[in-house]
């Protein structure tokens, strides 16, 4: 392993006693403890009452489990946390799913645990779009899947929401088995119904004794269809899978041997990363990320060094720029995380013409050396006005779209300020596939912010009136340009875009090195090869 990967150190600037600095961090450090709040509600599951009658049972709690199946000295990162949040209809902060990427038995894994406290573990309409965003995370990083089952399926008051999407999850595990991407099922309850078919269609099942219930139809359904009384074990326990019926491959004394059995399944995969591990030792940044807290503003009005950021997220603060002088609204370069290259792409402003051509030049380069990109977002859009129109604002852009939309190394992408209008598309937001897109709390996205559009509603309407000589009515275009103001504030926060499944989730920027560390580790499950194939470029 090499020991010290190619770069300079940034030489910071950030004076830590100035008044935008502390005035930073102050609301930066509230936005974290509404990020906190938000988290503790996803972790309470269905509340004390549901939680306390789970563990009366003799049960694990889900979040128990993964602890329990991740290796002491591994980690996770979870992965749609908050998804759902405040989206109405009885749903739970996290859409009743815990997940994320974690590493059980030295192996890199996407690991789901339906949420057994809330409504007996059954599926909403959330949790199928979650469970579809996990299953993009395991093919496009060729992980190994395991699955920690306790569910009563469908919530079947929203069944006309899931039942025709959600047939998508068992196409996913059988489409993961093709591609040599093993996926593992550990059953602790009930999985019935369509959720029978989870352990059916997976590699690997284990059942717990005396708890596992895996059948088509209830008792009570096959009493209805056939008059058949039938009991539950016979139908569909644990032990009658793993004897007679086959479904099962391994029968657990209790929970916390079904977690020992998934483990030692991991470890006979005799599992090796394809895209290799790190080239370079990871040092630590030259700067504390806590600075992050004072660099970032919370107001997406007002810019900072995107630079500042590299310096508290890169090994040893080392960044080779490519292109300093030219095209400076877009910071290009070289460095490496927790010992990983990547290819860097972040904001410093409005993407201008110049900035965009850089980009897209950049992105070939890393696909030429396949280097994995890394996207730091804050982009109000690109520059408009007759002069840029006139001189190929839109092709130049395009250029960089193209580019970003044919890569083929993995991208991740940190939204950290706006993120508006084709400036998302040009850094890589969720509409192009980066591997994994994670937020900070200060984040705004839309097409454009409230008051810019309220702004263009005021020109349209007074525009309107002036045509056909009408008067403009004051009181009703500013409650218009009001109501639109608010409504745009709350879709376009970060809370509103991770509860939509719009990011993997909001952290603390100061936890952004790690995050990313962690998203190339599981990128290089697979690996890493860049295209010289693109579209057409117009000129």
């Amino acid at each position: 392993m090499l020991t010290r990967s190619p770069g300079h150190p940034i030489a910071s600037r950030v004076d830590r006693r100035s008044e935008r600095f502390l005035a930073n961090r102050a609301a930066n450090l509230q936005s974290i403890a509404t990020l906190e709040a938000h988290l503790d509600r996803a972790r309470a599951g269905g509340g004390e009452k549901y939680v306390e009658r789970h563990q009366a049972r003799g049960r694990l709690l889900p979040r128990e489990r993964v602890e329990l199946l991740v290796d002491r000295d591994g980690w996770f990162l979870e992965v749609g946390a908050l998804a759902g949040l405040d989206t109405g209809g009885g749903v739970k902060p996290g859409a009743s799913i815990v997940a994320g990427v974690g590493v059980v038995s030295g192996v890199e894994c996407l690991i789901s645990a339906t949420e057994s406290t809330i409504k007996g573990g059954a599926m909403n309409a959330w949790s199928v779009q979650k469970t579809r965003r996990l299953a993009e995370l395991a093919d496009a990083n060729g992980l190994p899947t395991i699955n920690l089952v306790e569910s009563a399926g469908a919530d079947l008051p929203q069944q006309a929401q899931i039942f025709v999407p959600g047939g998508r999850a068992f196409r996913d595990l059988t489409r993961a088995s093709r591609a040599r991407q093993p996926t593992v099922c550990l059953v602790f309850g009930s999985s019935t119904a369509g959720g029978a078919y989870i352990p059916g269609m997976s590699d690997y099942v284990v059942m717990v004794e005396g708890q596992a219930r895996v059948y088509l139809a209830g008792p009570p359904l096959v009493k209805m269809a056939t008059n058949e009384d039938a009991d539950e074990e016979s139908l569909g326990g644990a032990a009658m899978h793993s004897r007679v019926s086959g479904v099962s491959d391994y029968l657990a004394r209790d929970e916390r041997d079904a977690i020992r059995i998934g483990r030692e399944i991991m470890a006979s995969l005799r599992w090796q990363k394809q895209g290799g591990g790190a080239p370079w030792a990871p040092d630590a940044p030259l700067y504390d990320p806590e600075d992050l807290l004072g660099i970032a503003s919370p107001d997406v009005r007002v810019p900072f060094d995107a630079r500042e950021v590299i310096a508290r997220v890169v090994d040893g603060s080392r960044f080779s720029e490519f292109k300093p002088l030219y095209g400076t609204t877009l910071v290009t370069g070289w460095a490496s995380v927790h010992g990983y290259p990547v290819g860097v792409l972040a904001n410093q402003g409005v993407l201008f013409g110049e900035a965009a051509e850089k980009g897209a030049q950049f992105i070939q380069l890393c696909n030429q050396k396949s280097v994995p990109l890394l996207f730091l977002q804050n982009i109000t859009g690109f520059i408009v006005g007759t002069a840029y129109e006139q001189a190929g604002i839109i092709k130049q852009g395009a250029r960089l779209i193209n580019a970003v939309s044919n890569s083929t190394v993995p991208a991740i992408t940190i939204m950290m300020g706006a993120s508006y209008g084709a400036g998302n598309y040009a850094m890589c937001g969720r509409a192009y596939d980066p591997r994994f897109v994670f937020s900070w709390p200060s984040h705004r996205i839309a097409v454009m912010g409230g008051e810019q559009l309220a702004g263009v509603l005021d020109i349209v309407k007074r525009g309107a009136a002036q045509r056909t000589g009408q008067p403009v009515d004051e009181a009703e275009l500013l409650m218009m340009k009001t109501m639109l103001t608010r409504q745009i504030d709350k879709e376009s926060s970060a809370w509103y875009a991770t509860a939509h499944l719009w990011d993997d989730g909001v952290i603390d920027p100061r936890d952004t090195r790690d995050v990313v560390g962690i998203c190339l580790s599981a990128a290089h499950t697979l690996p890493v090869e860049g295209t010289m194939t693109y579209g057409v470029f117009r000129h």
